[in-house]
């Protein structure tokens, strides 16, 4: 049975609660979009250039994600 991912940050000092469930939840729906996209993307380009289709690969999970979730507070 496959839901809606949910995820749970504890000891962020970003809020009150001190926990986030809403940025890290779009913050991974995000980065499951972008990885769809740029990680084939990516292959293909790491046949030729090494370091720029690592680059590609990995800028859904040092870009995209940190960006998402840092700009919720909640």
């Amino acid at each position: 049975m496959a839901g809606i991912p949910i995820c749970v940050q504890c000891g962020t000092t970003s809020n009150p609660c001190r926990c986030k469930v809403v940025g890290p939840t779009l913050g991974f729906l995000a980065f499951a979009v972008a990885a769809v996209v740029e990680w084939p993307v990516g292959a293909f380009v790491y046949l030729f250039k090494h370091r720029k289709g690592r680059r590609i690969m990995a800028h859904p999970a040092t870009v995209v994600y940190p960006s998402v979730t840092n700009s919720i507070p909640v």
